[in-house]
Parts: C-alpha cells; structure tokens; sequence
C-alpha cells in the first residue's frame, strides 16, 4: 500500500470515527439536560429521542465500510511503533467495532428507551422511598444486563462482558483483590471503632448554598477546572459529563445543613474533568481521545477529592478562607477539629457518604448483589432483603428506608446492573499508587499544596496519564505512569499513615 494511499485510509477512518463520536457527544448532551434542567413531563419523548440517536450512532458504529476500512490498515497499523497514536487508534477502533457488531441495533435502542424511562421512575422513587416503584424496571434492566452479556458467549463469568477489556480485570480477578483488600480493611474498621468517637457536628450546621458552591468553585478553578470549558450545575446525583475536549461539565447537589457534600462531590468531579480536559488535543473525536478505564478514571476523582482535598496541609492554606465565607459557624472552630470531622470513619449507610476506610465495604456489598443477581442467585424482589442483611452483616447497619438503602445509588435504576461499580475501588487503590509516584518525581507537590499550588501534580498527572487519552488499557497506563502493576500496598500504607495519626494507632 502506498503511502498516500494509507494517509487517504487514515483520513477516511478518523472521519467515519468523529462522526461516531459527534452522535455520542449529542447524546449526552441530552442526558445531561434530562438529569438537570428537563421538565419531568418531558420523560417519555426524551427516552424515544435518546433511543433514536444510539441506534443510528451504533448503525455508523457498526457500519461493514467500517470493518472493510479496519482492514486494509490492519498492516499499516502492525507497521507502526507500539506507542504510536495512530497504530492505537487502529488497534482501540478495531476492538470497538469487533464488540460493537456483537450487539443488535435494535438492543441498543431498546436498551436506551429503558434506561431513561428506568431513570426518571429512579428520580421520583429515592426520595418517596418507593423501592416497589423502581421493581418491574430493575427487573427489565437485570434481563437487559443478561441479554448484553449472552452476545459475548464464551466468558468465564456473566460479569465479564458488562466490565469490559479496558478495566483489565476479569469479575474473579477483581474478588481476589476485593478479598485481600477487605482482610486490610477490617482490623483498621474494629481497630478506630474502639476509639472515641469524633465529633463532626461543625459540619452540620446551615450553610447558604449560594457560599457553599462558591467556595467549592473557587477550588475547583485553582485545581486547574477552566470554566471557559466546562460549568457546575445541580443534579440528583453528582456527575461528570463530556461532549468535547473543551466541553467537559460537572454537576453536584447541595444540602444546607452539610458543608462536606456539595464540596466533596465538586472535588471528585473535578478529578474527572481534570482528566478529559487533559488529553492530547490531536486525540480529540476518537475513541481514543477518552480515559483509559473506569478505574484510572476514578484514581483521578478520588485522588483529587481525597488524597488532596481531605490532607492538612491542603486545609491549613484553605480553612481561614472558608471560616471568612462562614464566621458565625466556623469562626470557633479550630483546624484540627474541622480536619478530624472532615475525615471521621464512622459506619454509615450511604456510600457517596462513606469515609475513606469504609467505602470500600459499600463497593463490595454492590458488587456481590450484582454478581448474584446476574448469576440468577437472586431476585430482584429480593433485592431489598438481601441489601439490608448485607448492611447489617457487613456494617452492623440497617437502613430504616429504601431512600438511604437499596435506591440510593442511581447505577442500577439509569444504566445497567454489573461492570461498575468496581470501579470505584480500583480507582481508590490506583490513586495512591499514581500519588506516590508523582512525589517521588517531583518532592515539591506536597510543600505545593499547602500554598494551594497543583501546577506540578497536575502536570505530572497530565504528562505520565491524562495526555495518552485510551490509547492503553487501564492496567498498562497505570504501570506506565507509577513504575509497577496495580498494587494494595501504596493504597494500605497511605490509609495506614493517615489514619493511624488521627485516631493514634499503632498501624
């Protein structure tokens, strides 16, 4: 093949792949309105109009002239170095159109329908604690969720297909690790338990929401979020959305009587934003031009939100400026109890809640639900049963209502069941890892946070992951970037320091 020839076919893929990308960035866009500003009355044609548009965008997905194009740069692509963009973008459009053609058309827009119709029962279910509501639907999703995975026959578990190959974990592989991390975080659960409790009630007291998102802006822009780009708004659950490299948008919730929530959940987001707006612009309207997996995605967020966002030395430069917007409440406080109260481990109910200690346990406890429900092992009307004995077993908690148990995630009810909640524990682990690879590059990111200064994080973050975009699966960029495979003992040791000074244990 000539050269011109092989520039012609990369121009024609690269085309065909934007245009695929531009259907899903409209798509959305319109879930993006449906979760913050669509009236409610506008539910039903909101599902058609979303079912519509991911049946034609996976109808360009799947088009055969796309295979044929894939294969005539099959040889071009072997003839590239490993690393180069373009031989990833052959080799990462490839896979999407291979798993893409495993999937009906008429699946994917059915599939669609039922997620936005399932979503807006969700909206108006959690807070009427109406889990009943919610039942046919999560039933008819459970089916979806099987049905996806039996067009990937030949996998070693139902799972498998709905995690998908850029996590780079197979559901067994990622119970091993939940086991040993569980086995790390228990003794430390039992161990801080048996400490005094600390107080956290500087927390809940009223804060105008107007101040509480304005502080939590302020952060965000000095993290590196370009409001040029990008915008904060309100939603039921907190998310971050893109439609394009420089249109990457994050939503939060604010409760009057807590300051953590709507700050937090600005921080997490972040982290993600953070991470698409970071990618190389040259990947930009290709598959590649996303992150790696589900889990580095959440090593960002939760980097952000607490390896940074919770340390002292990040509150000795922020605290003064937050007790100046609250005096009356804060005023009094003094830093340490404020950094105790914003890190307490306490047994609670709610994961998005939870502390760092204990989130894990509400991951796991959704993902053997999950595992069991795809597995046929367990009913959806018994769902609600089997999510309260796991509580009380796992937490010593039992939810008083469905609000705070079995609806209060938004996964289940807006999306399918299986493939990710995993993620958020993979991303806790990996984030410690990549954090302390990044100090060990560059010793001044610690003394630069306590001046409120994230150049050098962010820019080692950017360098060594953010810039690559999905040109790696998530275990390969994660290796790249930290010097080694995903490890527990970064995460451990970091849980260990941390919380072994605040309650004085001896870890």
């Amino acid at each position: 093949m000539a050269l011109n020839d092989e520039t012609a076919l990369l121009a024609d893929l690269k085309a065909r792949l934007m245009e695929i990308e531009d259907f899903g960035s409209s798509a959305s866009l319109l879930g993006w309105d449906e979760a913050g500003f669509m009236p409610s009355a506008g539910a039903r044609v909101r599902a058609r109009q979303k079912a519509r548009l991911a049946a034609l965008t996976h109808q360009k997905a799947t088009d055969p002239a796309l295979g044929r194009l894939l294969d005539r740069l099959a040889a071009f692509a072997d003839s590239l170095a490993e690393d180069s963009p373009d031989a990833a973008l052959i080799r990462v459009a490839r896979r999407d159109f291979d798993l893409a053609t495993r999937v009906p058309a008429e699946y994917v827009a059915r599939a669609s329908e039922h997620g936005s119709a399932s979503y807006n029962v969700w909206v108006g279910a959690r807070p009427a604690n109406d889990f009943a509501a919610t039942m046919p639907y999560l039933e008819t999703t459970l089916e979806l969720s099987r049905e996806f995975a039996e067009f990937f026959a030949g996998y070693e578990h139902v799972m498998d297909p709905l995690i998908g190959p850029d996590e780079g974990f197979t559901a067994s592989e990622i119970a091993a690790l939940f086991a040993a991390l569980q086995a790390e975080l228990r003794p430390l659960v039992n161990a801080i338990a048996e400490k005094p409790v600390v107080c956290d009630r500087c927390l809940h007291q009223t804060f105008p929401p107007a101040q509480q998102l304005a502080f939590a802006t302020k952060i965000a822009v000095d993290f590196g979020y370009d409001l040029k780009r990008g915008r904060i708004d309100l939603s039921p659950h907190p998310f971050c959305t893109v439609f394009a490299r420089d249109d990457v948008r994050i939503t939060t919730r604010v409760k009057e009587n807590d300051l953590s929530d709507a700050l937090f959940s600005v921080l997490h987001e972040v982290g993600h934003a953070l991470y698409e707006m970071g990618i190389a612009s040259e990947l930009e309207g290709t598959p590649i031009g996303h992150g790696a997996s589900p889990g580095v995605h959440e090593s960002q967020s939760r980097l952000w939100e607490n390896i940074i966002g919770r340390s002292l030395p990040f509150w000795e430069h922020y605290y003064p400026l937050l007790q100046s917007l609250f005096p009356d409440q804060l005023g009094h406080i003094e830093l340490d109890t404020f950094y105790r109260a914003i890190n307490k481990v306490e047994r609670t109910l709610i994961r998005t809640d939870a502390d760092e200690i204990t989130y894990n346990l509400h991951v796991m406890i959704r993902f053997d639900l999950e595992c069991k429900m795809l597995e046929g092992k367990l009913a959806v009307r018994d769902l609600q049963d089997a999510w309260n004995a796991r509580y009380e077993a796992d937490l010593g908690l039992t939810p008083p209502n469905d609000t705070i148990g079995v609806t209060q995630d938004v996964h289940w009810y807006g999306g399918g069941i299986g493939g990710s909640f995993q993620a958020y524990t993979i991303g806790n682990i990996l984030s410690a890892q990549l954090y302390e690879a990044a100090v060990a590059a560059k010793p001044g990111i610690e003394p630069d946070i306590a001046k409120g200064e994230f150049d050098d994080l962010r820019g080692w973050l950017g360098g060594h992951l953010h810039r690559h975009g999905r040109q790696f699966t998530g275990p390969v960029i994660a290796q790249q970037a930290s010097g080694a495979r995903i490890s527990l003992e970064p995460y451990i040791r970091y849980l260990k320091q941390k919380y072994g000074a605040l309650y004085g244990l001896a870890l």
